[in-house]
């Protein structure tokens, strides 16, 4: 299992620490709900230097990118980041990333970190390009610095103006004391924020100045379950749960990083698809009695027939109720349908809402 350059620091922390996708990481600090709140309130900092980097060089990068990406990377430009994902031949989805435009000719693409080795594969694989691949996921850590003050609270540790970074924009510059950290206005909380790209070497100082410059703010270490919570309530997809290699994108009504003006990999097939209408899709649901529904549990329409299956599920620590997303077939998926979640041997009511399930 592998360690993160910032383990012996969770651990001197009391971190319930975890085996995740091959990393041992920290789950959890205090406890999950005071962490959420303190993202949503406050700002938190996840480590999350599990996660992949590869750097993709060359006068053929973007050509690369294009044709094993769903969404159109040309749009790019110097300092902007997008979200996409790599469709496999079968309809599904080999992985979701984010896409950044380092310079011309230069791409560096964030993946999951239980996918690092499959998505290498499977970029090299298409790489009749000449385009050249660095695996830079064992030399860079990731902190997720999140919630509505962190602009506020990292201003003192870079010469950047951070309430200058539009979301999915970033800025290379010195922060914490370090100069070419890659400063981007990304995250997956839904409450703002800043994810920190740096060298391994360097993670422990800019952890340890990050704490300082935010203690007057109520600066906390985040434990991954509360990462988890803090997605579900946005309704972003997890990769394993809520997208995975039988689960087309349109599926997954992620149809907006679906761009048919390019051709890539499967886009014929993902066409034809789109054309046709899908037979399931991914639908946000809360629940209409105290329940909490779980990974997996079959969703089943009023005659007790199964529909479908949840994907995410959890109790909101924002707004104190059961919320979900998981697969149904098509003619339950409209806003407000009401579908049932079988709970051990009971059919608790829910009914299908709008993400996000959190409004600021």
């Amino acid at each position: 299992m592998k360690n993160t350059a910032l383990t012996h620091i969770h651990e001197s922390l009391g971190a319930k620490m975890l085996p995740f996708a091959g990393y041992n990481m920290p789950i959890l600090y205090e406890g999950v709900n005071a962490e959420h709140e303190t993202v949503r309130n406050a700002v938190g900092v996840f480590d999350v230097s599990h996660m992949g980097e590869f750097l993709l060089t060359g006068p053929n990068a973007l050509a690369l990118i294009q044709k094993v990406t769903s969404n159109d990377a040309s749009t790019l430009t110097i300092g902007r980041a997008q979200y996409s994902c790599l469709p496999n031949n079968e309809g599904g989805i080999v992985d979701d990333l984010i896409v950044y435009k380092m310079k011309d000719e230069q791409y560096l693409l964030v993946v999951n970190a239980s996918n690092i080795d499959k998505d290498w594969d499977w970029i090299s694989a298409h790489n009749d390009l000449g385009v050249e691949m660095k695996n830079l996921s064992d030399d860079y850590s990731l902190l997720a610095i999140q919630g509505p003050k962190a602009v506020e609270a990292m201003q003192s540790l870079t010469s950047k103006d951070l309430s200058a970074i539009p979301y999915y924009h970033f800025e290379v510059g010195d922060f914490a004391g370090i100069e070419n950290v890659i400063i981007s206005a990304t995250g997956y909380t839904g409450s703002g924020g800043f994810e920190i790209y740096c060298k391994n070497s360097e993670a422990e100082q800019i952890w340890n100045k990050v704490f300082e410059a935010g203690a007057a703010f109520g600066i906390k270490p985040i434990g991954l379950a509360a990462r988890d919570t803090l997605r579900l309530e946005m309704g972003f997809c997890l990769y394993g749960n809520d997208i995975n290699d039988t689960t087309s994108p349109l599926e997954a009504g992620l149809g907006w990083i679906t761009k048919f003006t390019k051709e890539f990999t499967n886009s014929e097939n993902l066409k034809k698809q789109k054309e046709a209408g899908v037979t399931k899709k991914l639908v946000a649901f809360e629940m209409l009695e105290r329940a909490v529904p779980r990974h997996d549990y079959e969703i089943v329409d009023a005659s007790g027939n199964v529909i479908g299956i949840v994907t995410s599920g959890t109790m909101s620590p924002s707004m104190n109720k059961g919320i979900g997303m998981g697969y149904v077939t098509t003619e339950h998926s409209a806003l407000d349908s009401k579908i049932f979640i079988r709970i051990r041997k009971n059919d608790v009511p829910a009914k299908v809402v709008k993400p996000p399930f959190y409004k600021k």
